[in-house]
């Protein structure tokens, strides 16, 4: 429950007042919700009431948090930030995945020695959220499968209202059966204190015209030009930084070349390596625009590779960092065979590129050329 004091609008407006709000980022963008959508945004909006209030119906508590789940491009993330942003109450955060465990973790530091600094961690965290809405919900190795369990347990007692987003069924969240009986009651708590939305089907908002949003480039084949595209995109000089080794969070990283707010890197260097999300989100800060060379075919890629391919992508998009990704194969062939679960939302982000294709020109020596602007 939430005192009337924290709340922008009466406690008894408050589903209105959401409604308004995705009628407004509806408009504001010539968009027009379809029914699963609308559903889900209805979902939210009598939820939030009911959670302020600390009641459902007579004798019902209300549900924990909403957990709304399904397919790349399907409008959960534009819901969820409509919803976020008409939430009339100012102790709300809204955050990525990978973000908020990296901050987690540095606020277990503060609690060193202490026992369970994990709980103590999170408890100082809700102190200052009322609701938190979570994007891209999902668990790939057993350190976050045992974090979250822990940290939804914790939040919900804490009286925290949650909302996330995902593209899994909370079933479906960690299917690796080496560690999937460990994440089995978080799953059981989805499924139980949650109210699960699945919006699967409806407006692919990403293929409207004129919604693409364009956050970086993809050039191919590197050999035709790919150095001199790479150095005049990043504003490379005799001044830049080459062939410099990083300490990031204690771990050297090798870097071709760098200039303020600019670093270019190979893919083997940093996706060939064991660096964590953590080590990406320091790399970002530091330089949001950022060139990977080198990128391979991932089917011909080992499975950990991949992750931390699919996880630079994710982190780097939600940033809002500028990405140029050289290779000498065209995105198409690259994306093609993925095994990887999660690589529908990977293929959904790459297609945002700007793909130019590079070609040698005639009575030019090697290395210069043409370029041609494709859609992927």
């Amino acid at each position: 429950m939430i005192s009337e004091q924290s709340l922008g609008v009466p406690v008894e407006q408050i589903e209105a007042w959401v409604q308004h709000g995705f009628t407004a980022a509806l408009q504001a963008r010539g968009y027009r919700a379809d029914a699963e959508q609308q559903r889900a945004i209805d979902t939210l909006a009598r939820w939030l009431q009911e959670w302020s209030t600390g009641r459902r119906g007579r004798l019902r508590k209300p549900a924990a948090g909403v957990y709304l789940w399904g397919g790349v491009g399907r409008g959960k993330s534009f819901v969820m930030d409509a919803f976020f942003a008409a939430a009339p109450l100012a102790a709300k955060r809204r955050v990525h995945f990978h973000a908020f465990l990296q901050e987690l973790q540095q606020r277990m530091q503060a609690f060193a020695g202490h026992p369970d600094p994990l709980v103590l961690a999170i408890r100082a965290l809700a102190q200052d959220i009322r609701l938190l809405c979570f994007d891209e919900f999902h668990v790939h190795d057993i350190g976050d499968a045992m974090l979250l369990r822990r940290l939804l347990d914790v939040l919900v007692g804490e009286g925290v209202g949650l909302v996330m987003t995902s593209n899994y069924a909370p079933a479906g969240l960690c299917p690796n059966p080496l560690y999937r009986d460990r994440f089995t009651p978080a799953i059981t708590t989805l499924e139980k204190r949650f109210t699960v939305v699945a919006l699967d089907a409806g407006i692919d908002y990403r293929a409207l015209p004129g919604s693409e949003q364009r956050w970086g480039d993809y050039v191919w084949p590197h050999s035709a030009g790919g150095l001199a595209y790479l150095q005049t995109w990043l504003g490379l000089d005799e001044q830049a930084a080459s062939e410099q080794v990083l300490e990031v969070n204690h771990h050297p990283l090798r870097v071709k070349a760098m200039a303020p707010g600019r670093a270019w890197l190979e893919f083997s260097d940093l996706c060939g390596n064991a660096y964590s999300t953590a080590d990406f989100l320091w790399l970002l800060q530091r330089c949001p625009r950022l060139a990977l060379s080198g990128v391979p075919t991932l089917d011909s890629q080992p499975t950990d590779a991949c992750q931390r391919f699919i996880n630079l992508v994710d982190i780097a998009y939600d940033a809002g960092a500028t990405v140029l990704l050289s290779s000498e194969s065209s995105l198409e062939r690259l994306c093609r065979g993925s095994p990887h679960q999660d690589f529908a939302r990977t293929r959904s982000r790459l297609s945002q590129l700007r793909v130019h294709e590079l070609h040698v020109s005639e009575g030019i020596g090697h290395g210069a050329g043409g370029v041609i602007d494709k859609e992927f």
